[in-house]
């Protein structure tokens, strides 16, 4: 299998990454052969994968564009896979210029093209480290350089909670995160469930299997379980919800308005929670 340029030294092309396939979902291009090969395996059984990326992607922008309207300026993004138009710097930036971001992700390819993309790009920062990790990514320089820790900061834990089992102590790493932050700061998330896809369990756990088979197990909590990772935090209105029905943009924007939403787009949650 040739190597493409953009391809870093080093890992493993044979193997499927879950950013990558995300990568692919969202239409981009640093994605390689295995990983559409999952990718479209996964959408057999939800041809709508696409569409629940693009509502996560959306709520993501707003939520950024809440947080810097309500003074919160500092983001800690973990999880935050290729970089693709719109990104939380960029939505974060355009709100306020002062905006500062610290991107953290364990893929090595997220991690190359975010140092490419980020390259000479001020109040950004990346960090290689693993959120089962939670201490790795308090004390990475880029962290204490780019953010201060005192101050509120937004972390965000976009579609990446349900690639850690229970065995990796999720809600451990969340409140070891939670806890370094001042009060005030924002937890923003989103996460996979059976609640809200548009199909039977017994037909979208066959996605779930072609997850488990490349090794990055996709755990489907429900709303109670999802709602357990704001511990501490005051869930803002709408609370936990779908993705599309957060805080819909109603001005005709490019976000869309929730009710001319794919069905597809309603699966899963997404909420903002601010530490008392």
């Amino acid at each position: 299998m040739e190597r493409p340029a953009w391809a870093p030294q080093g890992i493993d092309i044979s193997v499927p990454s879950v950013s990558r396939i995300y990568d692919y979902y969202l239409g981009g291009s640093h994605n390689f052969e295995v990983d559409r090969q999952a990718a479209r395996r996964a959408m057999e059984f939800m041809p709508g994968l696409p569409k629940i990326m693009q509502a996560n992607r959306a709520f993501m922008r707003r939520a950024v564009r809440y947080a810097v309207a309500e003074g919160v300026t500092q983001f800690l993004d973990i999880g935050s896979g290729i970089p693709t138009f719109g990104n939380v710097h960029e939505i974060a930036q355009a709100a306020s210029p002062e905006a500062r971001v610290v991107y953290v992700d364990h893929d090595p390819v997220a991690v190359a093209h975010s140092q490419a993309v980020l390259a000479g790009t001020e109040r950004t920062g990346v960090v290689a480290a693993d959120l089962r990790k939670p201490q790795d990514i308090l004390t990475a320089p880029e962290v204490a350089q780019g953010l201060d820790l005192s101050r509120p900061v937004a972390l965000m834990l976009v579609a990446v909670l349900h690639f850690l089992e229970d065995a990796d102590e999720p809600y451990e790493a969340v409140a070891h995160l939670c806890d370094a932050l001042a009060p005030g700061s924002l937890l923003i998330l989103t996460h996979a469930s059976y609640e809200g896809i548009p199909l039977s369990e017994e037909v979208a756990s066959g996605t779930v299997d072609v997850y488990r088979e490349i090794r990055n197990p996709l755990v489907m909590r429900d709303a109670e379980q999802i709602r357990r990772f704001f511990d501490g935090f005051g869930l803002i209105e709408p609370g936990l919800v779908s993705m599309p029905d957060w805080r819909p943009d109603t001005t005709g924007g490019s976000e869309g308005d929730a009710a001319d939403e794919d069905p597809y787009a309603f699966s899963g949650f997404a909420g903002v929670g601010r530490k008392a």
